[in-house]
């Protein structure tokens, strides 16, 4: 919803008398702004604003009053004329939300509201609203700045700074503030003022660092950076060949073409595969920062916390748009079992999820994710449903070429240029994963290394006898695997299908 959309309705809201609104952002100056063009534009309605240190401003003779009294700041409103249109902005208000007193107040005035031209604003960026307030409270979300608000902002700052934007410098800035507070984009551009007078490109740097910091500031997400490309990839062709026909996907190119923003892709998988060095070699090759979500960050022990910190996860990832967000082994955040089958925690691992999958679905910011999963049979259906991602990709045990690609691509990387046979290698480990390929690479360095010398056949094939494969020790879990995939629910990774479980045995 833009701004312009977003004012509308809450005019309409007061129009109807809607007694109490709930407004949920963090923007206290932005909430305040627009509210002072509501009461303008609705026939010059008084705005009183109160607070829990300052009291009450904007009532002449009264400033100040109620300071510290949130009970008494209720009855800001008696005071004046009977036929006089007003709205009363509360901050801080929710803290008292559980206050017996408080809350009658709400409910009293939530039956008087409806009969005068005098609409209650609650501004807060998460409240807990009492059961017994939720018919008298209506909520309404402030979005983040759009393109447009934020590039007229910026061009706003630029005029005023007497040195304007050229047209492709201000796309650029608009686009790397994508996601970021007005308060945010303001202090930024006061930086970048007093440093060099102006703004310009100089300052996309600054904004990305302002993302990362936003990020380092939550314990919800992690910010990987991230080095490897899908060169650094043994296999795994048909899942390359797809990523690189959507990483020009999010240029305006393809707006104009007609395709939507993709969505994302789900990966599932044995361990070592390759999932988790895919979702690095999608941010790095397509130039976009990358965000790791570990599930069970969003859990908290409090009432109603789990869905506020998927809310504020939400609005951080948005904020670093265009990016990845890695949802790293989602079968055991949101797999179905004794935590997450809306028992056992009151239903709130089924809330989490349907905030995400909802996210995700209508979502309409640049933010591709990448989900990994290592048991598919424990992924609730909605998440495999149509719309949730674009594609489901299986990345099964590499056959015979694509782990000779692997320990090949794993001994150039070490040794460049090596010319050491790899055809008994290949047939010894017949079921290995990628990253068992990669450890008896280096395993085999290190024998040779502890007697001083060059390593060569003999050291990977005695390195490759030592490991015992996960085709052995998760022989069931691959099995379920392999009876998921068969019935045609995600698509395969390589050309060449991996090695089977009755191929490694």
């Amino acid at each position: 919803m833009s701004e312009t959309s977003w004012a509308d309705h809450l005019d309409l809201m007061i129009r109807a008398r809607t007694p109490i609104i709930w407004i949920r952002s963090l923007e206290e100056q932005r909430v305040e702004a627009l509210l002072e063009q509501a009461a303008r534009r609705l026939g010059n309605r008084t705005l009183l604003r109160w607070d829990f240190v300052d009291g009450l401003r904007g009532a002449p003779n009264r400033e100040g009053e109620a300071s510290r009294n949130p009970m008494a700041a209720l009855s800001c409103l008696d005071s004046l004329p009977a036929e006089q249109g007003a709205i009363l902005l509360l901050r801080d208000f929710h803290r008292y939300g559980e206050d017996a007193g408080i809350c009658r107040r709400l409910r009293n005035l939530a039956g008087s509201l409806r009969q005068t031209p005098r609409t209650l604003i609650i501004t807060a960026p998460d409240w807990k609203v009492p059961p017994d307030l939720d018919d008298c409270i209506t909520l309404l979300d402030l979005p983040l700045p759009d393109a447009e608000e934020i590039g007229q902002l910026l061009s706003s700052i630029a005029a005023a700074s007497g040195r304007a934007l050229d047209p492709p410098v201000l796309r650029q800035l608009t686009a790397a503030c994508h996601g970021l507070s007005e308060q945010r984009v303001r202090q930024l551009a006061a930086r970048a003022l007093a440093r060099r007078g102006q703004l310009g490109a100089d300052d996309l740097a600054e904004v990305l660092e302002e993302k990362r910091q936003a990020i380092a500031k939550s314990d919800l997400l992690e910010y990987c950076p991230s080095s490897s490309s899908p060169a650094d990839i043994g296999g795994l062709e048909s899942l390359k060949h797809w990523l690189e026909q959507r990483r020009r996907a999010f240029s305006e190119e393809a707006r104009a073409y007609g395709l939507p923003l993709p969505r994302g892709v789900l990966l599932v998988g044995p361990q070592g595969t390759g999932k988790s060095l895919t979702a690095k070699a999608i941010a790095h090759s397509w130039s976009m920062p990358l965000l790791r979500l570990d599930v069970g960050r969003l859990f908290a022990g409090l009432v109603g916390a789990s869905e506020a910190r998927t809310r504020d996860m939400i609005q951080r990832v948005e904020a670093m748009a265009p990016c990845v967000l890695w949802i790293d082994e989602v079968d055991k955040g949101f797999g179905l079992g004794a935590s997450s089958d809306g028992r056992s925690d009151g239903g709130t691992s089924q809330r989490v999820l349907g905030t995400v999958l909802t996210w995700m679905a209508e979502k309409t910011s640049p933010v591709f994710v990448v989900a990994t999963a290592n048991a598919a049979e424990r992924l609730p259906p909605e998440l495999l449903r149509k719309g949730r991602f674009d594609e489901i990709f299986l990345l099964a045990l590499p056959g015979a070429e694509e782990r000779r690609a692997i320990l090949d691509l794993q001994l150039r990387q070490r040794r460049p240029g090596h010319s050491l046979p790899l055809e008994v290698l290949v047939d010894r480990t017949a079921g290995f994963s990628g990253a068992e390929l990669e450890q008896t690479v280096i395993e085999a360095m290190h024998l040779a290394f502890a007697e001083r010398r060059e390593f060569g056949e003999a050291d990977l094939i005695a390195a490759a006898s030592q490991v015992v494969p996960l085709s052995r020790t998760a022989r069931e879990q691959l099995e379920a695997l392999e009876q998921w995939a068969s019935t045609g629910r995600a698509r395969p990774a390589s050309r060449l299908r991996g090695v089977t479980n009755s191929d490694a045995r």
